[in-house]
């Protein structure tokens, strides 16, 4: 397992991403990072990142936040609950203090498994194996394990396997290492085994499996959706209402909230997907008369930042279907 390791630490150390939260090890750093790359593409969270430290430096400022500041600093990240997690669990460290062991990190709010041994490996030198979706991939690959990645007792088995190949002298990094294999080299879909620092370990590659695995069944079906929003402008402002899919964020109405409202105007269509549900969204400009419900809201620019809004809303405003 030893040259194993150095075959591993040696390419990381030569080929790894410059990444902002590689300069650290201040745990508080370390875990906002962790939670904004769940389920989140890595360029798309270096901005993120950046902007959320410099506004919320420390545990006692992101305790003390307002939800609607939190929440406009996360705007675009999706996956909400992981912001006010990040709250909760700031609100959890007694006088801003990081916990420094893997129990005490695991038990804080929004807190899973690999989270723990990621934050706990990094910036304090523990010896627990990060398990994410690239390090499940390595070792289905590198086991020559066809079954169901999806399945618990799958999982648990190469939990176990990472585990026991874990460099306990250097666990920060070598964590570090397998992600950072898994994401650029043993990828999804044509794994590169020509640069792969450990393919002489790789038993798939020896049965030339490394393609068919690993094994995903029982994918769930898309869902597709229509959305017609209205954009309707009175006096400089546009009309907003409550999210009624994100607690604490702003949309604009869908044709089916204003029944009095009269659609005009076709300004634009983008797709937009979250997880499983995949959105047609048709903007349309509107018309009003009269008063609009009371939980409705006139907003000046709302794609400026002055309160929290929608990832659509923001596309369908600023014209904008780029991934955010």
């Amino acid at each position: 397992m030893k040259a194993f390791h150095k075959q591993l630490l040696n390419w990381y150390s030569n080929v790894r991403r410059d990444l902002p939260w590689r300069q650290t090890k201040n745990p508080y750093h370390v875990w906002i990072s962790e939670i904004m790359l769940q389920q989140t593409r890595v360029a798309a969270v270096i901005p993120y990142y950046e902007k959320f430290l410099a506004r919320f430096p420390n545990i006692e400022s992101l305790a003390n936040a307002s939800e609607e500041d939190l929440l406009k600093h996360w705007a675009g990240l999706g996956y909400y609950t992981r912001a006010r997690n990040l709250q909760t669990a700031a609100k959890q460290m007694p006088d801003g203090v990081f916990p420094s062991t893997y129990h005490e990190i695991r038990a804080l709010a929004g807190i899973g498994d690999y989270t723990a041994a990621a934050v706990a490996s990094i910036a304090f030198g523990h010896a627990y194996a990060a398990v994410d979706g690239n390090v499940l991939r390595v070792l289905a690959r590198l086991t020559n394990d066809d079954s169901d990645i999806a399945a618990p007792a799958t999982r648990k088995r190469l939990a176990e396997e990472a585990q026991r190949r874990l460099d306990a002298s250097h666990p920060g990094n070598y964590n570090q290492a397998i992600m950072e294999l898994g994401a650029t080299v043993c990828t999804p879909r044509n794994p590169n085994c020509g640069k792969c620092p450990v393919s002489e370990w790789c038993e798939a590659r020896a049965a030339n499996t490394q393609h068919l695995l690993p094994v995903k069944l029982g994918t769930q079906k898309q869902e597709q959706i229509d959305l017609n929003l209205l954009v309707i402008e009175r006096d400089g402002k546009i009309l907003l209402r409550p999210s009624k899919q994100v607690s604490g964020f702003w949309d604009l109405p869908e044709k089916k909230d204003l029944p009095k409202a009269v659609s005009g105007k076709h300004l634009r269509s983008f797709p937009h997907q979250i997880t499983f549900r995949k959105y047609r969204c048709n903007i349309l400009a509107g018309t009003l008369k009269g008063s609009v419900p009371g939980e409705f809201r006139w907003v000046k620019d709302p794609a400026s930042g002055s309160l929290p809004i929608s990832t659509i809303t923001r596309k369908a405003l600023t014209g904008s279907t780029q991934p955010q």
